[in-house]
């Protein structure tokens, strides 16, 4: 059973990387520390999606502004 589980779990890390990223319309209310949440918002400007980094309890959660190309993309809305 640990076997299929290692086996799925690889696989699954082995796809992540080449998959397209997801742009959230709005901020998810919850992120596991160090998390990352591309955000389509306001408040950047043009042609850039807020990069939401989940943190620590305590510690504020760290937002930047980044530029993120329209083809590796998709506009999903966050789930709570």
């Amino acid at each position: 059973m640990r076997i299929l589980v290692s086996a799925v779990v690889l696989s699954c890390s082995l796809c992540l990387p080449c998959s397209a990223q997801t742009i959230l319309k709005s901020e998810p209310l919850m992120l596991a520390p160090y998390e990352v949440a591309f955000v389509k918002d306001a408040s950047c400007p043009s042609g850039k999606v807020m990069k939401v980094t989940g943190a620590i309890r305590g510690l504020h959660r760290r937002k930047a502004c980044v530029p993120m190309p329209g083809e590796q993309a998709s506009l999903v809305a966050a789930t709570p």
